[in-house]
């Protein structure tokens, strides 16, 4: 009898041990899945709008893409996101933040530079956004898959869209995204990213030249009644409140051929021979890449063309050569994504 009791007392106590390993298991798989949802939500928040696949790569691409749907069918049932599926594409699903969704993601500490979207109100003014944020999405996920095959640190929530920089008078320059990526080297690269789909002109595009050039020089004026040196008062271009330095400028160029990106690259060029935009070339590189290229071999090869000498082919992480010939980066090959996507 008492060696049957000490059994007893044994068993129950190998009971206990496996449903405490159980219950371990359970709340490490619980925080797992809570920390996967919170990038989620994050990167749908942040990037305005992403596809299903999109999201995947940016945030699970080691696991299934069914995990990362059943994320978004979670989401989307406590209304922080809604979707919007596009007919044309192969009913692909399109993803945004709902208002409150919005409101759950910017009191997170790494969203601290976030600037809330304006909120789309319904699956109808999403589809009507949706290529250009689609595009930029997609340059962005080239930044990022790139980064991890070289080894380098460009994290998704590294790219952060439509930061808005003021010029004063109510105007300001607002691109289509900044770039955060560390070299493996451990220098910081930042950069302003242009996307154009060519629904502008090609004048209207090399305009954004010159408010760069602009925004590189702006000193907010001192309030009435003070002085520019008086204490407290700003007398250094603005953009050093947010950088240390004025980041390289990046036009990514799509919805054309060959032809039509030589064109716009040429006005980029035109522009770059202007007086008011030599201060802001001599010290910082501004170079375009068709999306083509960029999502065919890679943000690391050299296929970005300096609009000052659009002859040249450099890497963007390089500063252009005048009159010599960019040598090729050493680079790990990533895989190449189809542009468009296929249905």
């Amino acid at each position: 009898m008492v060696v049957r009791a000490g059994c007893c007392r044994g068993c129950t106590g190998r009971r206990r041990g496996r449903r405490l390993v159980r219950e371990v298991a359970g709340v490490a798989l619980n925080l797992e899945a809570a920390v996967g949802d919170r990038l989620a939500l994050a990167v749908v928040a942040q990037y305005r709008l992403v596809t299903t696949e999109q999201l995947h790569l940016l945030t699970a691409a080691r696991v299934r893409i069914e995990q990362t749907r059943r994320r978004l069918m979670k989401l989307r049932e406590e209304g922080l996101v809604e979707r919007v599926t596009l007919p044309q594409a192969g009913r692909r699903r399109v993803w945004f933040a709902t208002a409150y969704g919005v409101q759950v993601a910017s009191e997170w500490p790494e969203l601290r530079d976030f600037a809330a979207p304006r909120l789309l109100a319904d699956p109808t003014a999403a589809r009507l956004r949706v290529a250009h944020a689609l595009t930029v999405s997609e340059v962005g996920l080239s930044f990022v898959q790139d980064a991890r095959a070289r080894g380098d640190i460009c994290r998704p929530l590294d790219w952060i869209p439509e930061v808005h920089h003021p010029l004063g008078g109510g105007e300001a320059v607002i691109p289509d995204a900044v770039l955060f990526y560390r070299a493996g080297s451990g220098s910081m690269l930042r950069a302003f990213v242009e996307v154009d789909r060519a629904t502008m002109g090609p004048e209207r595009l090399a305009a954004k030249l010159t408010a760069y050039a602009r925004l590189h020089a702006y000193i907010p004026m001192a309030p009435p009644g003070r002085h520019r040196q008086a204490g407290g008062v700003q007398t250094e271009p603005d953009w050093r409140q947010r950088y240390p330095l004025f980041p390289r400028l990046l036009f990514a160029l799509d919805g054309t051929g060959a032809a039509g990106v030589d064109h716009r690259i040429s006005a980029l060029h035109a522009a770059a021979r202007e007086l008011a935009v030599g201060a802001l070339l001599r010290e910082v590189p501004v170079l375009a890449v068709s999306m083509t290229d960029l999502l065919q071999r890679g943000p690391s090869a050299p296929v970005w063309r300096p609009v000052q000498d659009p002859a040249q082919r450099v890497d963007w992480t390089s500063r252009p050569v005048q009159h010599a010939a960019a040598q090729p980066v050493a680079q790990k090959p990533t895989t190449p994504r189809p542009w468009p996507p296929q249905p």
